[in-house]
């Protein structure tokens, strides 16, 4: 599959600039069924992400990888001898927005397979829509655990919240010798949670001491009344599970009120650099995060798209980019193995699938979550500095 993304990125670049069908656009008319699409002259693929609002920076960078993918693939050889339609929805990181949308793609889209949503929310919403249309579904970024437990047809790219709780726990513990750990999550967040309980579980019954445990809420900004607390523990590490805007402000504020740990995360941090700014660079300098790949890997494929990524947007590939371009292939390399887009076939084709790609090779358990390694993240010097690749 790796040679096959090189080459269809190739492609796209000697054959010139076709656009794919995105955005707001109604699919041309077929038929209901994913069976039934089999004979049309395209194969419509949907997608559901956050484009504009809290969540928009992962939203558009999955989005514009997957329309990148479409464009090579499209300029390549195709699918099954067809083009791809592939129709986007902004479903601004809401689970009413997300049903209503998806409710949309099936019903006056006709499409064959859904690439989506981008958080787990969202996607949370949707599985169970998708299990009841059959429709196969792959999440690449939606990293909560019952995303997957929704049925048989759903899957995604990345890691889980669990595997990444997990893993930083272990890695506090075992590779930077923590004795003592504080955490705050935001509870109304299905992600932020379920790292906190996992990151929690796995300290204890690794002897890492959780001696301050605190939350919060979606679109709170002031974090001291629970950083105090944590202050006053003096932690070894503050585990900080939560998306990027809130790193920014909590590590901020963490460092004003004195809080000298190592700040550790997951796979939400990406973006913090940005976002935090010049001025406050130094709140997040030092601290460590696990991801789903290493933009320093020499891997060509994944050299090529950041290239390809940067030419067509003018802006640097994120981890959700990177991911996004991973999912919209393994549901190609699927329905190409089935060959046919019918739903069965390709749910078939993606539970046995071995896949090599940009975030390294790819395989499923019996829960459709891959099974993978993480990149550990250093933030120095202003910038992400990759450390190794990890498992625990």
């Amino acid at each position: 599959m790796k040679q096959r993304i090189l080459a269809a990125a190739m492609a796209a670049v000697m054959m010139g600039a076709a656009l794919t069908g995105c955005g707001n656009k109604p699919a041309e008319s077929g038929s209901s069924s994913a069976a039934a699409n089999t004979d049309a002259s395209e194969i419509v693929i949907g997608g559901l992400a956050p484009l504009t609002g809290n969540a928009s920076i992962y939203g558009i960078a999955v989005n514009n990888a997957i329309q990148l993918a479409v464009e090579q693939i499209n300029q390549g050889e195709g699918v099954l001898g067809k083009k791809i339609k592939y129709i986007s929805y902004d479903t601004k990181n809401d689970a009413t927005e997300a049903v209503n949308a998806y409710n949309k793609l099936v019903q006056n889209d006709k499409i064959v397979a859904l690439v989506g949503d981008v958080t787990s929310t969202p996607t949370l919403a949707v599985a169970p829509e998708a299990v009841k249309s059959g429709i196969p579904m792959i999440s690449a970024t939606a990293t909560a655990e019952d995303v997957t437990a929704a049925g048989p047809n759903v899957f995604r790219a990345c890691f889980t919240d669990p595997f990444q709780g997990d893993l930083m726990a272990n890695y506090a513990s075992k590779k930077l010798n923590a004795k003592t750990a504080a955490i705050i999550y935001n509870m109304a967040d299905d992600y932020s949670v379920g790292l906190a309980e996992t990151f929690e579980k796995t300290a204890k019954d690794l002897g890492l001491e959780i001696v301050a445990k605190e939350s919060y809420t979606t679109n709170d900004v002031d974090f001291k009344s629970q950083l105090t607390k944590i202050a006053a523990k003096s932690p070894d590490v503050f585990f900080v599970p939560v998306y990027y805007q809130d790193v920014a402000l909590i590590a901020t504020q963490a460092r004003q009120l004195g809080i000298k740990s190592t700040l550790l995360g997951g796979d939400g941090w990406d973006g913090v650099i940005e976002q935090i700014g010049k001025d406050n660079a130094s709140a997040v300098e030092g601290s460590l995060f696990c991801s789903q790949y290493s933009a320093e890997s020499t891997d060509p494929a994944l050299q090529k798209f950041l290239e390809d990524y940067k030419a067509k947007y003018n802006t640097d590939a994120n981890m959700f980019a990177v991911l996004g371009y991973d999912a919209l292939h393994i549901l190609v390399q699927a329905i190409e193995e089935a060959g046919s887009t019918d739903s069965k076939a390709v749910v078939e084709k993606l539970t046995a699938i071995k896949y090599s790609g940009l975030t390294g090779e790819i395989t499923y358990d019996e829960n459709r979550n891959p099974i993978k390694q993480a990149a550990i993240t250093q933030i120095k010097g202003g910038a992400y500095k990759f450390l190794e690749y990890y498992s625990k």
